[in-house]
């Protein structure tokens, strides 16, 4: 039996884990915004749940319910940082406040819980912490700038973090799921405040469909579109860590596969015709 702590538990995504967690004997440590949307399962499974609210961008809050968490349960193995959202729009279109406000929540939250539990484990000597990031974190596309900044600045700080804990005998696990059936982007996704010049510019196109404003196209069959199954993608994340080995980046979903390796080898393809022109600029006395 293992002890997980699970923020934003309430998603798509992380409320399977806590469902298939809690019916195989495991404890949850779960963080929701809402309270009383979890009380259900509270019912059912009694004290192998616990519940806090939280915000991330609470700075104290989130040192209070890891110091909580730790200290009611005893311990904790496996931290997930799932809570986050996206931001949708031109980079025009989003005001300062939505800015910060993402990074604060997708970037700075992730890290601060990850932070808040470090010294937990690095003491216990074992345990695995879990990035919820997004393939979204391996290229950008218009109306995503935002988003995808943030998942880009999640895949950086935590490929470093990883190296950094790992001596301590703590796992990192970046999982870059693709679109999920969740209601993401149309339900829980945040919009900038769209101007006429990109209404018909791809990102404006973008934000149409994503808001189910395209004629013929309506909510239930963009999530069609969509090709990840959460209650797969919660089984395949546990697995990971039942497993205690694995890669540093998973991608879940077909469209995260093919989306990553079609950006990942344009980059290279570009890199590479670009070589010549960076050896050109080294230092004539370098020691190779």
């Amino acid at each position: 039996m293992k002890t997980w702590f699970i923020t934003g538990a309430t998603g798509g995504l992380a409320i399977q884990m806590v469902h298939h967690l809690l019916e195989r004997g495991d404890r949850v440590a779960a963080t929701i915004r809402k309270p009383g949307v979890l009380n259900e399962l509270q019912a059912q499974y009694g004290s192998r749940l616990w519940q806090a609210n939280l915000d991330l961008t609470n700075t104290a809050q989130i040192k209070e319910v890891a110091e909580r968490a730790i200290g009611e349960l005893g311990t904790i193995d496996v931290v997930v940082n799932n809570a986050a959202y996206g931001l949708y729009g031109a980079i025009e279109e989003a005001s300062d406040d939505q800015l910060e406000h993402q990074f604060q929540t997708n970037v700075f939250g992730s890290l601060r819980v990850a932070r808040a539990f470090l010294p937990h484990l690095r003491n216990r000597g074992v345990g695995h912490i879990v990035q919820i990031a997004s393939k979204a974190g391996h290229y950008a596309a218009p109306g995503m700038g935002v988003y995808s900044a943030s998942k880009w600045a999640i895949e950086g700080a935590f490929e470093a973090l990883a190296q950094e804990i790992a001596p301590f005998g703590i796992k990192t696990t970046i999982v870059d799921p693709g679109g999920i059936r969740t209601g993401f982007a149309a339900n829980n996704g945040r919009f900038g405040e769209q101007m006429d010049v990109y209404r018909d510019q791809a990102s404006g196109k973008m934000i149409s469909m994503m808001k189910g404003e395209v004629p013929g196209i309506d909510l239930s069959m963009l999530e069609k579109l969509v090709v990840g199954d959460p209650d797969k993608m919660a089984r395949a994340i546990l697995q990971l860590v039942d497993q205690g080995e694995g890669p540093l980046r998973v991608p879940l979903g077909s469209d995260a596969y093919n989306d990553i390796r079609a950006a990942l080898v344009k980059r290279l393809d570009e890199l590479e015709a670009q070589k010549d022109l960076a050896y050109s600029t080294d230092a004539d006395n370098v020691v190779r």
